[in-house]
């Protein structure tokens, strides 16, 4: 039909040409083209038509009971992807939120051995201090105080002795009674207990008993570490002996308080390996080790407090960040199969397995754990069977 149709507006073409003065003929030749071209096409599609009333495509999927059959030419033979069951023993990984924090262990609170004005601080918050590192110098009474207390216990250590020196030369010649040395004895010996307690308290205040005798009082580093928290400014009036003025903590090593809930607590135990990351160093995975299980669970969240010890030399670790610690868990070998795999049918999670090549089956599975891309099968499957991983989604019908 179709060589039909050429042929026609091919001879209409031919007569044109060989009569170009008939003019009336070409017009009326010209004027049925347009019939002509639509006769064309009408013929060359009613010709595709009939041709196409024999045939039927062929179908993507067939079902045959509980059967999915994908026909040779299908195209979903080129989407799904079928791999083989085994047995894998996977470790089940814990994941804790945590925090930061110093090892109370190694954080000192710096104390006023006496009230007085803070006259300077030394070193701002953050700061790295030594061992015997001048922190701050107050201006106390007190310690003026103690410098008299140890010149009046001076003095009457001196004139014990004397007293005593002088007894014993009398007794000697037999002028006085035992009991008088005896008592001269006793008042040197408290005269001398009483300056040893007075020097001792100066020393404990960290100035010279021979120096000079200043109000000023200055305060040194007990240990040496970071300046973690400052509670006083220049000016401020020490009045409690018992508030800290600064703290001093050794971060070298630090704590990182991981939160373990209570049904999940059976799985932690003290040395056990951690790894935690932060996130200011995303790529970053740093070791510990378990130091401290808690004996409690806190009141309000009921959850476990694990301490765990993390080496902090390149100081990396920060108090108060927060952290992920991880842990892992031995498990015993298991089916696992990829989480593509698993599909929702209803209110059951199920799978395809391949009964035989390119036919399908759909199976009910029940999940133990999951682990990144992969899941535990508890039930449902067998070693060796070969399931859908990939385009299982064409067969979820």
């Amino acid at each position: 039909m179709r060589n039909t149709a050429i042929k026609i507006i091919k001879t209409t073409i031919s007569l044109l040409s060989a009569h170009p003065r008939q003019t009336s003929l070409k017009v009326a030749t010209l004027g049925a083209l347009p019939v002509l071209a639509m006769c064309a096409i009408f013929a060359v599609s009613s010709a595709n038509a009939d041709n196409n009333k024999g045939s039927t495509p062929e179908p993507m999927l067939v079902r045959s009971g509980e059967k999915l059959i994908v026909p040779e030419k299908s195209p979903f033979r080129t989407r799904l992807k079928v791999a083989t069951v085994t047995m894998t023993d996977i470790p089940h990984i814990l994941n804790f939120p945590a925090v930061v924090e110093a090892n109370p262990s190694k954080t000192v609170n710096v104390l006023p051995p006496l009230t007085g004005r803070l006259l300077e601080l030394k070193v701002k918050l953050g700061d790295s201090v030594k061992q015997g590192q001048l922190l701050a110098v107050i201006s106390s009474g007190d310690l003026a105080q103690a410098y008299s207390d140890y010149d009046k216990a001076k003095d009457a250590l001196e004139l014990a002795r004397q007293a005593l020196n002088r007894g014993k030369g009398v007794n000697a010649a037999g002028a006085n009674a035992a009991k008088d040395l005896e008592q001269l004895q006793s008042n040197y010996s408290q005269a001398a207990a009483e300056e040893k307690r007075a020097g001792n308290r100066l020393n404990t205040l960290g100035v010279d008993k021979a120096g000079e005798k200043s109000r000023a009082l200055n305060i040194a580093a007990p240990v040496s570490g970071t300046i973690t928290a400052l509670n006083n400014a220049p000016g401020a009036y020490i009045n409690d002996a018992t508030a800290a003025i600064m703290t001093i903590s050794n971060l070298e090593t630090v704590w990182v308080t991981a939160n373990v809930p209570e049904s999940q607590l059976q799985s932690i135990s003290k040395g056990q390996a951690t790894d935690i990351r932060l996130a200011a160093y995303p790529n970053k995975v740093i070791k510990g080790k378990v130091d401290v299980v808690s004996s409690i669970l806190e009141p309000d969240t009921r959850r476990n407090k694990t301490r765990i010890e993390a080496n902090n030399k390149d100081g990396l670790l920060k108090p108060n960040m927060f952290a992920t610690v991880s842990v892992s868990i031995p498990q015993a070998k298991q089916i696992r199969v990829p989480t593509s795999a698993l599909l929702m049918n209803n209110d059951s999670i199920t799978v395809f397995v391949e009964v035989a090549p390119w036919t399908f089956v759909r199976k009910t599975v029940t999940l133990g754990n999951e682990e990144s891309d992969s899941a535990a099968i508890l039930s449902g499957l067998n070693q060796g069977d070969k399931v859908v991983v990939s385009g299982g989604v064409l067969l979820n019908d």
